[in-house]
C-alpha cells in the first residue's frame, strides 16, 4: 500500500505552502479510501511519495484516471488566502492503494 501526492509544478510554490498543500492532499485522499485500505496503509507505515505534475490539467487527468481505476483521490483547490488565487489546483492525493496500481499511474513523474 502506498500514497502519492502530485504537486502542480507550474505554480512553483514556496516550501511552506507546498508542504501545507501536500498535507491537505494526503489527508483528503486517506479519507476517500475504504476503511480496509486505510488500515492496510497505516499498518504498512503510511508510505508516501511526493512528485511533480506539469500543470493543473495534468493533475486533473491523473484524478480522472484514478477515479476510473477506483484509486482513492483528492484534488486540492486552494482557498486563496496567501500565494495563489482561490480555486487554484495545487495538488492531487492518490491512494492509499496497492503500490503497483499507484506506480502505473505516477511512476514516470519526477520526485519533488
Amino acid at each position: 500500500m502506498k500514497q502519492v501526492i502530485v504537486v502542480n509544478k507550474a505554480l512553483d510554490l514556496p516550501t511552506g505552502k507546498l508542504a501545507a498543500q501536500v498535507a491537505h492532499a494526503a489527508v483528503g485522499a486517506f479519507l476517500a479510501a475504504s476503511h480496509a485500505a486505510q488500515a492496510a496503509w497505516l499498518e504498512a507505515g503510511m508510505p508516501k511519495v511526493v512528485v511533480y505534475g506539469a500543470h493543473d490539467a495534468a493533475l486533473l487527468e491523473l484524478e480522472a484516471t484514478a477515479r476510473q481505476r477506483e484509486i482513492p483521490n483528492c484534488v486540492i483547490r486552494d482557498a486563496g488566502r496567501t500565494v495563489v488565487p482561490a480555486g487554484t489546483i495545487t495538488c492531487v492525493g492518490l491512494g492509499p492503494a496497492p503500490a503497483a496500481s499507484i506506480d502505473r499511474l505516477t511512476g514516470m513523474l519526477p520526485l519533488v
